[in-house]
């Protein structure tokens, strides 16, 4: 290989970006193993580091608590522990990197929905002398219902367990099973001590039978996915040009950001909700006219039809267009403070499309301790995941949520004050027969507006 294209490979390497984030039940040293990562990959900022090593020392400490470097609220340091979703983003030689350290408390599994859905790896910590617990199983179960393509299990506090290796293989095993029952694709077991630093930058020298990578190296090497062209391609329309200028006396153009796959001039394409179909005659993007554009590039798509498309359309090819529909069955996870009922009129938004929907039934709230279902609960309440089907009223284009983590998500909003009520996840829940069955109801649907 040549040094040009050696430089070149690096330069590509060191632009992918893995989106990541950690789940653990409380004091499992989630906030430590993120703070430690920052710190021994010199991603801290020496003012930072000097603010913690002077609260640390304020509190009685004589080591810097790098847990400090994310629990960032008041409320989070008094307490020792994660409240809310902490971002933080860092780089190496190798890639970058948008980290989400979500709480581990079970009033906060909302919050860990939040920092998962956009991700491609989750980092599942577990203390080493607890083992898996019932938050461990919980986390699995949301990093499979959001079908994160990538778990680590990170099992932390080895130095508090003579870095047994017994001890770590039984904690590998029965993880690895019970997220295998419920379709994580790839599981990848790393005996860690956040406090210490083993085996989270640097290799461990106390744990010589243990011949994998460090928490950092697979972050660095796991594969991101970036094939774009053999995803469905979705457009939603964002906001209709028309300059309407002398320069531009003709042009209408329709902008917003790609979904997913490619989108290519002379391609036909299908408008949905309508069904309308044209054909790409142009494509710009950052003032450029090009001839192919991919997710996740903003640009403006001009078609050879002049037909009525607004914000809120989706623009499909027409051999892959998603089919429409006004009844949607979907897992959800109620996120606010109060509850999701049966008969509720809501707003539901789909990319950049908001419609009129009422909640006409929830069949199921799954336990997710142990996957088991009740039936028929009525409504749903902060951190309840349950299945649910909604009425539209105007069709909707969405994807499964197995086909497009993008396109086949949504949000149920309150329309009173616009509160985010549950995050939903259409189509089938787990990708195994773990999957909660929907139980088939018989209710009155007198009085519904649509």
């Amino acid at each position: 290989m040549s040094t040009s294209t050696e430089q070149l490979t690096e330069q590509l390497a060191a632009t992918t970006l893995l989106r990541f984030a950690t789940a653990g039940s409380v004091d499992d040293g989630k906030s430590t193993l993120v703070g430690r990562l920052l710190h021994d990959s010199k991603s801290v900022l020496v003012d930072q580091l000097e603010a913690v090593e002077h609260a640390s020392r304020s509190r009685g400490q004589e080591a810097p608590d790098l847990a400090l470097l994310t629990d960032g609220l008041r409320a989070e340091r008094e307490q020792g522990i994660t409240i809310d979703v902490a971002y933080r983003y860092f780089a190496t030689p190798r890639r970058r990197f948008i980290l989400a350290d979500t709480p581990g408390h079970v009033q906060y599994t909302r919050n860990m929905v939040t920092g998962a859905s956009t991700a491609e790896l989750a980092v599942v910590l577990v203390d080493a002398r607890n083992g898996v617990v019932e938050q461990t199983r919980r986390h699995a179960a949301v990093a499979a219902l959001l079908r994160v393509p990538h778990v680590v299990l990170a099992v932390n506090k080895m130095d508090l367990v003579e870095y047994r290796e017994p001890v770590f293989a039984a904690i590998a095993e029965e993880f690895t099973t019970y997220a295998s029952e419920l379709g994580v694709p790839e599981i990848t077991a790393i005996p860690i001590s956040a406090l210490a630093g083993d085996n989270v930058v640097e290799p461990s020298a106390n744990m010589d039978w243990y011949g994998g990578p460090t928490v950092l190296e697979h972050l660095e090497t796991v594969p991101v996915s970036h094939d774009l062209t053999a995803c469905h391609a979705r457009f939603p329309v964002q906001y209709v040009i028309r300059p309407q200028t002398a320069e531009h006396p003709d042009y209408r153009g329709y902008a917003g950001q790609i979904a997913a796959g490619a989108f290519r001039v002379g391609e036909e394409i299908t408008v949905l909700p309508s069904g309308k179909t044209s054909t790409i005659t142009g494509i710009d993007a950052l003032g450029e006219a090009v001839d192919i554009a991919w997710a996740p590039q903003s640009v403006t798509i001009r078609l050879a039809d002049d037909i009525d498309i607004s914000r809120g359309d989706l623009l499909a090819p027409s051999g892959d267009a998603p089919p429409t529909t006004q009844d949607i069955e979907a897992t959800v996870c109620h996120v606010a403070d109060h509850p999701l009922a049966v008969g509720q009129r809501v707003l539901l938004k789909h990319t950049t499309r908001t419609v009129k929907a009422i909640v006409k039934e929830i069949p199921s709230r799954l336990t997710l301790d142990d996957l088991s279902q009740h039936p028929n609960p009525g409504q749903l309440v902060a951190n309840d995941i349950g299945r649910v089907v909604v009425r539209t009223a105007e069709p909707l284009a969405l994807d499964a949520y197995a086909d497009s983590r993008r396109t086949g998500s949504f949000l149920l909003i309150d329309p009173a004050d616009g509160t985010t009520l549950a995050a939903g996840m259409a189509g089938e829940s787990f990708a195994t027969a773990k999957a909660v069955a929907v139980v088939e109801t018989a209710e009155e649907t007198e009085g519904w507006d649509f």
